[in-house]
């Protein structure tokens, strides 16, 4: 399967308890959304897409790559400035912020904000915010929002836009501001079988990942489960 990079952990503990007393096993790779449907386009030998956003997987259910009637929002999640310095206080996102001020001369971490879910989802709640203007020449735009946490957790950049569950799970990162959810759309995964590529194994693996055992580990991984 191909599947967002904020899921990795998520998938990699499903799979694990998905192969327990199995022979067969599932491979998954991880990469921004955007790379993963161009992947899907040119034919890569892939038989479930976990997407970040609904616009990437709208792209490719488009032109007839998704399996009919098998696509599902498997969950949701938030958006957080985050940051590596240890003396900068929380604060509220909001059209007074003064970025400029925050950053100190260097760069806001997102995830490219031109294809990238995170970075689309970041540019949109800036925009919002009437922030962006002065903000996107001051960008470290990453490949996905994991590249844009290691950017922080690294000290390459003061401050970051990434998902709350990839901020939990990194030392020496932490929460400054929460993002509403109101100030952009709204942050959900969809999954789907890849057209063509229906296996056995698979379909028991889809059908495992978007049932209670996959939403309660995506609910215990901090994800927005319903």
């Amino acid at each position: 399967m191909l599947a967002a990079a904020s899921t990795a952990h998520v998938i990699d503990e499903l799979i694990g308890q998905f192969e327990a007393g199995l022979d067969e096993s599932v491979v998954a790779s991880y990469a921004g959304t955007s790379a993963l449907a161009r992947q899907i386009e040119s034919g890569a030998p892939t038989d479930i897409f976990l997407a970040a956003n609904a616009a990437w997987m709208d792209h490719v259910e488009a032109q007839g790559l998704i399996e009919t009637g098998s696509r599902q929002v498997l969950a949701g999640n938030r958006l957080v400035f985050v940051t590596g310095v240890g003396d900068m206080a929380p604060f509220e996102p909001s059209a007074a912020l003064d970025l400029s001020a925050l950053l100190k001369g260097g760069r806001l971490a997102i995830g490219n904000p031109d294809h990238v879910p995170a970075g689309i989802y970041a540019r949109q709640a800036l925009e919002a915010l009437g922030l962006w203007p002065d903000v996107r020449s001051q960008l470290a735009p990453a490949a996905d929002v994991r590249a844009a946490l290691a950017l922080v957790a690294r000290g390459e950049a003061p401050l970051g836009i990434v998902y709350a569950t990839d901020a939990a799970r990194i030392e020496g990162v932490h929460v400054v501001g929460r993002i509403p959810a109101s100030l952009h759309e709204p942050i959900v995964y969809p999954v789907a079988l890849v057209a063509g590529r229906v296996s056995p194994l698979a379909t028991r693996f889809f059908e495992f990942l978007a049932g209670p055992e996959g939403r309660a580990t995506f609910a215990r991984a901090g994800f927005i489960v319903d």
